[in-house]
């Protein structure tokens, strides 16, 4: 199979710089039609809506919805004759198996996964304190992530790497004057939320790994999402579905004693 049209979305929003970069690396050698949310949907994991408004947009459709609801649009109504779904760029990382289904941008790819369609999302690491996120970016600012993921739409699917892999997860550091390497990786499994009550009714959540990151502190080894970009590494993660049967779990056993007990 070869890629020659390719649906692209996000979480940050049609007009968000990630997305541009992305449109005009891939719009080089492939039609790409872009369905993505009219604003910002980051978090929103593979929520889905009833139903949603469409527009047409110069580069494609806005969707007044969720990614997954652009996904879904997108593959069985807008444009369903798409070889490639790509999402991003995400701006800001999603890094480590806990985060992943919280990513629209993530979330986006698994639904394009379920419809068997290669899918690539990409997102940029940033790094900086708790206002991070105020930054205004350019589309120079996702060179890596978008060099990474124009380079794995032009090779990853003739190799066959979607023969076994139902989407590619990749996380690149923001750019600067040098061309960062590619690691394959596994999303890191180390797991740190916190929660604590703030003395009026409420509980606030944090989560002290970006902090680790900043300080160039992980608890990651080499090999793992999270090492590669605070290596100054792009990330592509290989993974399947998410809830993956597990035949093995030894649940037959306690199946056949409950039916024992419903027979008693």
């Amino acid at each position: 199979m070869s890629v020659d049209r390719i649906l692209l979305t996000n979480d940050d929003g049609v007009d968000a710089a990630g997305l541009r970069a992305l449109y005009d690396a891939l719009a080089e050698e492939y039609a790409v039609t872009v369905v993505a949310p009219a604003a910002d949907q980051s978090s929103v994991g593979r929520l889905l809506s009833e139903d949603v408004a469409v527009e047409d947009h110069e580069l494609g459709y806005v969707v007044d919805g969720t990614p997954v609801d652009c996904v879904v649009a997108g593959l069985d109504e807008l444009v369903p004759e798409v070889d490639a779904v790509v999402a991003g760029c995400n701006e800001g990382a999603n890094l480590g198996a806990y985060t992943l289904g919280r990513s629209g941008t993530v979330s986006a790819a698994v639904e394009a996964a379920f419809f068997d369609v290669p899918a690539v999302a990409a997102s940029m690491y940033v790094p900086g304190g708790d206002d991070w996120w105020k930054r205004e970016f350019e589309g120079a600012d996702f060179a890596h992530a978008a060099r990474a993921t124009r380079f794995l739409v032009d090779e990853a699917v003739e190799a066959g790497v979607f023969d076994r892999a139902d989407y590619l997860n990749v996380n690149a550091p923001i750019a600067d004057e040098d061309r960062a390497p590619l690691r394959v990786t596994t999303p890191s499994t180390w797991y740190g939320l916190r929660a604590e009550r703030n003395g009026d009714g409420r509980v606030g959540f944090s989560d002290p790994i970006w902090g680790l990151m900043n300080d160039d502190d992980v608890p990651d080894p080499v090999g793992t999402d999270r090492r590669a970009v605070v290596d100054g590494e792009v990330s592509v993660s290989p993974l399947s579905v998410p809830h993956a049967a597990e035949p093995e779990a030894g649940l037959d056993e306690l199946a056949e004693a409950y039916g024992a007990t419903v027979r008693s």
